[in-house]
């Protein structure tokens, strides 16, 4: 499958697009983008905490959701009206703090439908694992 979308693009896409994100600082940079395959790292700072001083559940959320935009329109090009329509995410452990992985891979990219796993990291820990499936426009 054909990489429309290299780390570049994207990440100026999601500037424009998403400003948010990144809002008050870097927090989220897209490190890799291949075949059926991109990788959002995650840089925590105090907004993303919850009491016990770990990342909280929404954040995870987040960027598992983040990575699986960001693998789909690598694939199919900057569609910012493809939407998220189901997710779910299993919480293993509790994350270090410092830098956390969102790795997301394309299970089935269809014209309508697309399905992705996203693993999320914390060191060489799996501290969560997200299935998303996401609704394509017509083009």
């Amino acid at each position: 499958m054909a990489i429309l979308m290299d780390v570049a693009a994207l990440e100026a896409f999601f500037a424009t697009a998403f400003p948010q994100m990144n809002a008050g600082g870097q927090h989220y940079t897209i490190t890799s983008v291949a075949e059926n395959t991109a990788t959002i790292r995650l840089d925590p700072d105090h907004r993303h905490l919850r009491p016990g001083d770990t990342v909280s559940g929404p954040t995870l959320f987040a960027l598992a959701d983040f990575a699986a935009y960001a693998v789909i329109l690598a694939h199919i090009g900057p569609v910012a009206l493809a939407v998220t329509t189901n997710m779910t995410i299993n919480f293993l452990r509790k994350p270090a703090l410092g830098p956390i992985l969102g790795t997301a891979q394309i299970l089935k990219l269809g014209k309508r439908l697309a399905v992705i796993d996203i693993a999320v990291t914390s060191g060489e820990a799996l501290v969560a694992q997200a299935t998303a499936t996401y609704s394509i426009p017509p083009r």
